[in-house]
């Protein structure tokens, strides 16, 4: 199946404590279908210290969201879109492309 969410794609959630937030994917885990969202679905962990953080104590960090509750950001209108694919150029330079089922836009990577 092709990957219709990837890395670095901006994304809006639409259902939980974040809904409507906008935020850039950090990573995708398909195994799981879920995703790492930056800035959204924030939790705090409680470290003890070591070599990168000496000092320990309370961090914040996103926690992943099922892939279900995230929407891409249409690169025209800016609201959320479906994600569609179709065939860009002739022979050998025929491509599998996303487009954004909304307005239509490819979108690019």
């Amino acid at each position: 199946m092709a990957a219709r969410i990837k890395k670095d794609d901006t994304v809006i959630v639409l259902a939980g404590k974040d809904k409507g937030r906008q935020g850039r994917v950090l990573k995708v885990m398909p195994d799981d279908d879920r995703v790492l969202v930056e800035g959204v679905n924030m939790m705090k962990r409680h470290t003890k210290p070591d070599m990168a953080n000496p000092q320990g104590g309370v961090i914040a960090k996103e926690a992943s969201l099922h892939i279900s509750n995230v929407a891409l950001r249409d690169p025209k209108t800016g609201k959320a879109t479906r994600v569609g694919f179709k065939f860009v150029g002739e022979g050998a330079q025929r491509r599998k492309v996303r487009v954004a089922k909304g307005s239509g836009v490819q979108i690019d990577v």
